[in-house]
Parts: structure tokens; C-alpha cells; sequence
């Protein structure tokens, strides 16, 4: 790869530094106003070490007249990712006394907005460290809508590009341009966090407690600021904001986009959205009344608590209301299969996401109806949108890979000593980003922080390959992407 083009990537990697430089004064400020000065020097030294790496970074400057080919793409989206959680540890290194493998751990399980933990204590902890693991979500969040908008429609990776908006002379009015459609998601990304935080408040936290919440919801990462998570506040309140702010992130933000621009009903018409909504409403009601029938709830009790809990697995997010791994094998293997879904594409929803399954469908229907008419031509489409033969490819590829790096994970976890439950679970949760797995020891009551470190080092991958797609990942180890 030519030196030029490296020097972009080094630049562009240094301004993301110094971002995360300068975020770390949220945290100093915070343990001003809690009047917990103790922990501020170790936000200070992070702060200027990051501030310093990123800014060697950027004194060499841009090339002029040299531009990032989509190949490019693919070194910097994992570069920037890996350099970031590098330096978003240095706080939990510091402040928390924690080895650096659990601070990598917890910082790539922040920004990649999985929720996968290996801190306990959290109620008593410092509002510093609190209020830094929120905001690494936060970042994390944004930063995988504008790559998922913006770079792997690109990279051909992506599923943005059956959501785009027809080109027609209506749409052209609906749709601005790249720019103006990044500050308006920037936009709608501060304003539903503000919201969240409002409603949160409103609903019986405290202010500390739902800016924390309001930012981890919108992302779909699940960090909380209590070791019970949700089930920490009994306001049937609480529960059912953060139920519509998980909502609200695992929603194409394209879409919010078009709604903003006078599209009013592009939501509602999206077969993704559709077919969202109508799986968590069916989960809802088919679990709410299984988990009414073999309890002692009453009714939308039963229904909030299933509803908390399947959100927050369907959406990857992570948060729980009291442990459903005790709640019997069939909730057990429903919450499993959940957690492969995702959200939509678009959103800060991990998983496989909706779409795939729903074009899985539609060529499984025009395989069946070949079968009985093979000389039929079928119209395969999807959204509006045709599913040629590159749509349809690069879903099968990511599908597959999808499952084989699971199953990898999962198979080296099994290695190391832990049972199976604990190892497929655990892959399969950082991987698609719900963040808790299953079983006594990483289940919703537990946390992953007696793992080995060699596990911890594996699982960190996993949440990597799951947040940039997996082939964005696989791609830099090929040896024909570093020939010229």
C-alpha cells in the first residue's frame, strides 16, 4: 500500500484520537460536579496521552491530491476502530487498577456497543468511569450508523443500498445530499439521546442515571450503572422508555432522515421496519402469555418484563430485567435464537439483522416455485429494489462467515476449559452484540471478568468481526488486499 495512502489513514486516525481526547473532559467534568477529584487525574493523563498520540498523527499533514480508493475503505474502518479502543482503555487502566486485557476488553465492548463487562460494583463505583463507559457506547453508536450509511454500501457490505430512496424526482426532494444527511442524523442521534434522558428523568431515575441509560439505549450497548441493570428501578415507568429508545436506535436512521425531509410515511412503509415491529410484537404477546401462564403475574406484569427483556436481546442491547435464564429451556433457547436477529440495517443494532432473513425468505420461496415451474422466470425483489446477484452474494458470504466465526469462537473457548454453554453463548453474544450470554457464569447475573485472559483476547475479536460485518475484517488478511 502506497506511503500517501497511509499517511491519510494515519491522518484521519489522529483527528479520531484527539475526539477522544477531548470526550474525556465529560467524564473530569462529571467528577467535578460529584466532587470525586480522586479519580481526575487518571481522565487527565489519558486525555493528554491520547491527545499527544493522535496529534503525532496529524502534525505530517494530508496529502494533497490523494484520495481514499473504497479498497482504502477497509484498513482505515478497522484501523480506527482498534487504534480507538486501544487508547479508550488507558481510563480503565488507571482508575479501575484492572489488567490491561479486561480495560481493552471493556473499552471494545464500549465502543463496538456490545455490553459484554468485566466490571462489578457498578453502584458503587465512580461516576467517571460510569458516565465513560456510556459515552464509549455513545461514540460507538454514531460512529456505526455513518459507517453503515456511508461505507459499506461502498464496500459492498452492507445492506444500505436496498433502503436508499428510489431516484426520482420526489425522492431527490426527500433525500438531500451525503453531507447534509450526516448532520441530520448527527441531529436526530443528539435529539432522541436528549429525549431518552428527559423521559429516563421524568420516569423516576436520576439525572446521572438516565443520561447514562438514555445513551446506552439509543446505542444498543447495554452498560447500566447498577449490577442489576433495569431491575435496579421497579417503576414500570423506567422499564417501558427504555423499551422505546431500544426501539428508536434499532430503526434505519436513513429513514428518520427521510421523515425529517417530508417523507412522512417512509417508516411505515419500509418492509425492514414492518417486519421489525412485527416480530418484537409477536414475541411479545406469544412469551408475555406463556410467561403469565406459568407464573403468578399478573398479566402486564408479565408482559413489561418480557417485553424489557426481549427488546433488549432483539435490539443486541443487553440491558435485563431480573435474571431470565430462570425462566425454563423455552425462554432459554427463544432468547438464543434472538439474539442472532438483530435490528435493522442502518441502525445501532448488531446481529444478522432483519433484512437477511427476509431476502432468505424471498429466494427461498423462488427456489421452491422453480422447482415446480423451472422454466419460470421469478422477479426476485426486495424493498423496492431488484436482488441482483451481488445483493444476494454478499448475503449468503456474510451469513456464512457469520456462523464460522461463532463456531470458531466458540470452539477455542472450549479449548481453554470452559463448558459449552458458556462458550457458545459467549461467542454468539459478542459477535451479534447483545453483550450477556447465557449460564451461571456470563449469563444476565454474571459478568465475564473469570474468563482467562486468552478468552477475553478472543471474545474482544469477536466483537470487533460482529460490529464491522465480519468481511470487512477478513478482507486485510488476504494477500492479494496488500498487493498494489
Amino acid at each position: 500500500m502506497a506511503l500517501p495512502t497511509l499517511r491519510i489513514i494515519g491522518f484521519l486516525n489522529g483527528i479520531f484520537l484527539i475526539t477522544l481526547a477531548v470526550s474525556m473532559a465529560v467524564p473530569v467534568l462529571t467528577l467535578v460536579v460529584y466532587d470525586r477529584t480522586s479519580d481526575i487525574n487518571s481522565f487527565v493523563w489519558s486525555s493528554l496521552i491520547t491527545f499527544v498520540a493522535g496529534l503525532a498523527l496529524v502534525i505530517p499533514g494530508r496529502p494533497e491530491h490523494v484520495h481514499l480508493r473504497p479498497r482504502d475503505m477497509y484498513l482505515l474502518t478497522v484501523s480506527s476502530w482498534l487504534i480507538v479502543c486501544v487508547f479508550a482503555a488507558l481510563p480503565f487502566l488507571l482508575t479501575q487498577h484492572i489488567s490491561y486485557t479486561d480495560a481493552w476488553f471493556e473499552s471494545m465492548s464500549g465502543i463496538t456497543a456490545t455490553g459484554a463487562t468485566v466490571l462489578s460494583g457498578l453502584d458503587n463505583m465512580s461516576p467517571g468511569i460510569l458516565i465513560w463507559r456510556s459515552l464509549l457506547h455513545w461514540l460507538g453508536g454514531i460512529g456505526f450508523i455513518g459507517m453503515a450509511v456511508a461505507i459499506l454500501p461502498l464496500l459492498r457490505i452492507g445492506g444500505m443500498r436496498l433502503f436508499q430512496t428510489e431516484s426520482s424526482d420526489r425522492s431527490d426532494k426527500v433525500m438531500p445530499r451525503s453531507h447534509m444527511v450526516a448532520k441530520y442524523i448527527v441531529v436526530i442521534y443528539v435529539g432522541f439521546t436528549l429525549l431518552g434522558s428527559l423521559a429516563f428523568w421524568a420516569a423516576g431515575m436520576s439525572l446521572f442515571d438516565a443520561v447514562n441509560h438514555a445513551m446506552s439505549a439509543i446505542s444498543t450497548g447495554g452498560f447500566s450503572t447498577s449490577d442489576s441493570s433495569l431491575a435496579k428501578w421497579q417503576q414500570p415507568a423506567v422499564h417501558w422508555v427504555a423499551v422505546v429508545v431500544m426501539i428508536l436506535g434499532s430503526l434505519p436512521f436513513m429513514l428518520y432522515v427521510s421523515v425529517l425531509r417530508g417523507h412522512r410515511m417512509a417508516l411505515l412503509k419500509d418492509e425492514q421496519v414492518r417486519g421489525f415491529l412485527g416480530l418484537l410484537l409477536v414475541i411479545w404477546l406469544v412469551l408475555g402469555t406463556w410467561y403469565w401462564w406459568t407464573t403468578s403475574l399478573h398479566w402486564l406484569e408479565a408482559l413489561r418484563h418480557v417485553a424489557v427483556n426481549t427488546t433488549s436481546i432483539l435490539t443486541t442491547t443487553g440491558f435485563a430485567l431480573g435474571d431470565y435464564s430462570l425462566w425454563g429451556n423455552f425462554s432459554l433457547m427463544l432468547f438464543f435464537y434472538l439474539g442472532f436477529v438483530g435490528g435493522c440495517s442502518g441502525s445501532t443494532a448488531g446481529g444478522i439483522k432483519i433484512f437477511r432473513f427476509q431476502v432468505a425468505y424471498i429466494l427461498l420461496k423462488a427456489n421452491l416455485k422453480q422447482l415446480v415451474h423451472p422454466r419460470a422466470v421469478i422477479n426476485q425483489s426486495y424493498n423496492g429494489h431488484r436482488l441482483d446477484e451481488d445483493i444476494v452474494r454478499s448475503i449468503l458470504t456474510f451469513s456464512f462467515f457469520f456462523t464460522i466465526i461463532i463456531c470458531a469462537i466458540a470452539l477455542g473457548l472450549s479449548l481453554m476449559g470452559l463448558d459449552w454453554i458458556t462458550s457458545l453463548t459467549g461467542a454468539a453474544a459478542t459477535v451479534s452484540g447483545v453483550g450477556p450470554g447465557l449460564g451461571e457464569i456470563i449469563g444476565p447475573a454474571g459478568n465475564f471478568s473469570s474468563l482467562p485472559d486468552g478468552a477475553k483476547l478472543l471474545l474482544t475479536l469477536g466483537m470487533l468481526l460482529g460490529r464491522l460485518e465480519i468481511l470487512t475484517v477478513l478482507v486485510l488478511l488476504t494477500p492479494y488486499f496488500w498487493r498494489h
